[in-house]
């Protein structure tokens, strides 16, 4: 049976390279290769999209909507980039016994947004002493999926520290629901039901959130959460959590209506990473990368118009909100490239290489 990829592999290959290793445990399932036979089709124009693909070994034919094949071979640098089905790439097949990496490509794009969205927050705490497990944790609940790094950044500034005892009980159910908690240390157990009816149907661990379903449906407690032992739990106030938890409403913009705003003199930000950047951007991109945004915008202009992409454009949208809180104007491209036709990308990522650089007084020119 095949067995995970080792870390070194792992490194090589873009953007997994930029995932951190608690989220590369959660694709464990995922990174054992999955071998292909000469001729065999990894996908063709019928098959659903949704994965994305790696070449490990062997070689691949590789044929776009112009009907042109071209040909992927392992080791090249090509093929440390993800690839997926799509408008720009119709149908895929081995040509000689190949073996390729396949990933849900939605969560892979989620891991990813998350990771570059709040690895300086991570750093920051971590810098300044702070055990930074539980956010990890914390950060890992759905209930966080679509929150900015800024909001949680502000929500850290708004948490109450409070040292339990054992057997404290924290939540009844049937009260009425005025913060919620996170456990920063110690386990907890959640029991629904009273007298003969009490039954446990959960045990919470470090970076838990829980009593906050009772402050998004604005109903009762329905469950009584008691603590297992000595525990540290951090109390958020029920108008801190509105405030902070809501996603943000994010203006996105069409592609026609970019490129209208381009004309009139704002700017494309391209906050993939670097590699992926270099293998192809928009004229006279910037490439800010959402992890490395915050310490950049130093470099931009507070009154021109800023057009961020992604592939999905989650991480576009991420980088818009971080932008709008500090005082600029920005709009991300609606759906990312990935929502894009085969000619509009084409027509849209001309320009390779190391591409533009962003100068104090934001001025743009041409790197290297």
């Amino acid at each position: 049976m095949n067995k995970p990829l080792l870390p070194d592999q792992v490194r090589r290959l873009t953007p997994l390279n930029a995932l951190s290793p608690r989220q590369l445990q959660s694709l464990r399932d995922q990174l054992i290769p999955r071998p292909l036979l000469a001729t065999e089709w990894l996908f063709d124009d019928k098959s659903e999209v949704g994965s994305s693909y790696f070449l490990l070994t062997g070689s691949l034919s590789m044929q776009g909507p112009d009907g042109v094949a071209r040909r992927m071979f392992a080791g090249s640098p090509e093929s440390c980039h993800v690839f997926s089905a799509g408008s720009r790439l119709l149908q895929v097949q081995a040509l000689e016994d190949s073996s390729v990496l396949v990933f849900d490509s939605a969560q892979l794009d989620r891991l990813l947004a998350w990771r570059q969205s709040h690895s300086d927050l991570l750093l920051q705490l971590a810098t300044a002493g702070e055990l930074t497990d539980w956010l990890e944790e914390l950060l890992d609940n759905p209930l966080f999926a679509k929150v900015p790094a800024e909001n949680v950044r502000n929500m850290l500034g708004k948490l109450d520290s409070v040292e339990l005892s054992a057997g404290h009980v924290l939540l009844r159910e049937g009260d009425v629901g005025d913060c919620c908690y996170f456990l920063k240390s110690g386990r907890a157990e959640v029991m629904i039901g009273f007298g003969r009816d009490e039954q446990v149907v959960a045990e919470l661990g470090v970076g838990a959130c829980f009593g906050e379903e009772a402050l998004l449906t604005e109903s009762p407690r329905n469950a009584t959460v008691t603590l297992l032992e000595d525990a540290c739990v951090l109390r958020l106030a029920r108008q801190d959590f509105i405030a902070l938890l809501k996603a943000p409403v994010v203006a996105e913009l069409g592609l026609a209506q970019a490129n209208e705003l381009i004309a009139q003199g704002a700017q494309w930000l391209d906050v993939r990473l670097l590699d992926e950047y270099q293998r192809g951007h928009a004229p006279q991109a910037l490439n800010m990368p959402l992890h490395l945004l915050r310490l950049k915008t130093r470099l931009l202009k507070q009154d021109r118009v800023y057009l961020c992409y992604c592939d999905s454009g989650k991480r576009s949208a991420s980088a818009v909100f971080l932008l709008t809180q500090l005082g600029y104007i920005a709009y991300p491209l609606r759906g990312g490239l990935d929502a894009l036709s085969a000619e509009d990308y084409a027509a849209l990522m001309c320009e390779q290489g190391s591409g533009y650089l962003a100068r104090s007084g934001g001025r743009t020119e041409r790197s290297g």
